[in-house]
């Protein structure tokens, strides 16, 4: 709002301060204040006696009025309003994240579970294999659904010494796994977290241009056939059921999520759930995949059954068929023998 110079020069003429100044011109402090340094014009109408109380003599020097070190209102409000926008940005990118395959015909998605590279209860030798079924099989992709590792923090760091990975050895397996194939999604699992806002998972994942998501991320994959396939990865969907492994993102289907794949990890048991849209005829796959960290102290401790069927299923697509036919995406809760199954749907396809 404009003010009017000449309401501010009678108003200071009276030596009333900034802020009095302000009230009466209908304008804040602040901008009194901008007017009054751009007039080179001193503080209170240079009338020092008028701010001291009745009966106290002014001092008998002058006190400079420094500039302050913190932002103005108008400042605030200015930094505020950008970072907001950049942040509505980042999310409104993130809604749905467009991936364009170039990779023809039909393609798989290899979903892994919590992989706990450092844990001595997991089975490396199973993920190391898995890892080289799909960097060997042509169209395979492949996602995580994090914790990475245990990094423990606070409390549990006294785990380390139950361990025979040390800290900095675990950095070095998250590495290798970061690199040892080309990821399509990464998400970051509540273990993962614990390393806080200075998360090396975000620099390695910078250096191999991988996409990696603190909580989930939601992608569109543009196949070279014009087909479409959403892909809704989380750490964990909310939601759970003593009845139902993959209650979770079930759950998120029912409740409107229309995506063609669901996945999530976390909790180290194995589920699979087929859903049905009657309004559009869009099958959904709800997937919960269990972790490489077979031998688990904390579910020993709690006497929690052994549900853990598979740590890699694979979502098999194939674009010749529509979203309402069960033929479009098959799942197979093994990466070898979904690598056959897909490079036979390849082959055949060539021929």
């Amino acid at each position: 709002m404009a003010v009017d110079e000449t309401v501010l020069q009678s108003l200071y003429a009276e030596g009333l301060t900034d802020k009095q100044v302000g009230e009466r011109a209908g304008c804040s402090r602040d901008t009194v204040y901008r007017w009054r340094k751009a007039n080179d014009l001193p503080a209170n109408g240079g009338n020092e006696a008028r701010r001291l109380r009745p009966g106290v003599e002014p001092k008998p020097f002058d006190v400079p009025e420094l500039p302050d070190e913190k932002p103005t209102a108008d400042e605030l409000l200015a930094r505020r309003i950008k970072q907001y926008q950049r942040k509505a940005k980042a999310k409104q990118a993130r809604k749905l994240i467009p991936v364009n395959v170039r990779c023809d015909g039909p393609i798989a998605i290899a979903h892994f579970g919590d992989p706990h590279v450092d844990d001595d209860g997991t089975n490396l030798g199973l993920l190391q294999r898995h890892v080289d079924v799909v960097n060997r099989t042509e169209g395979m992709f492949a996602g995580n659904v994090g914790d990475f590792q245990n990094n423990w923090v606070g409390r549990l760091a006294r785990l380390y010494a139950e361990q025979s990975t040390s800290a900095q050895e675990a950095w070095v397996l998250v590495e290798w796994l970061l690199t040892a194939c080309d990821w399509l999604y990464l998400v970051g699992g509540n273990h993962d977290a614990w390393s806080g806002t200075g998360d090396p998972l975000n620099w390695i994942a910078r250096q191999q241009r991988a996409l990696l998501e603190p909580h989930g991320a939601r992608l569109e994959l543009r196949l070279p056939s014009g087909r479409t396939v959403r892909v809704n990865a989380r750490h964990d969907f909310k939601g759970h059921s003593m009845w139902n492994a993959a209650h979770g993102p079930a759950k998120a289907v029912q409740m409107g999520w229309r995506d063609h794949v669901l996945t999530c990890g976390h909790t180290h048991v194995s589920g699979y759930q087929i859903l049905k849209d009657p309004s559009s005829g869009l099958i959904s796959h709800a997937i919960r995949t269990a972790s490489y960290k077979v031998f688990d102290r904390y579910a020993e401790e709690k006497g929690l059954p052994n549900q853990n069927i598979f740590m890699c299923p694979v979502t098999v697509i194939d674009p010749r068929y529509d979203d309402d036919d069960a033929r479009f995406i098959t799942f197979l809760p093994d990466p070898e023998i979904a690598a056959d199954y897909l490079t036979f749907l390849r082959q055949r396809r060539a021929a």
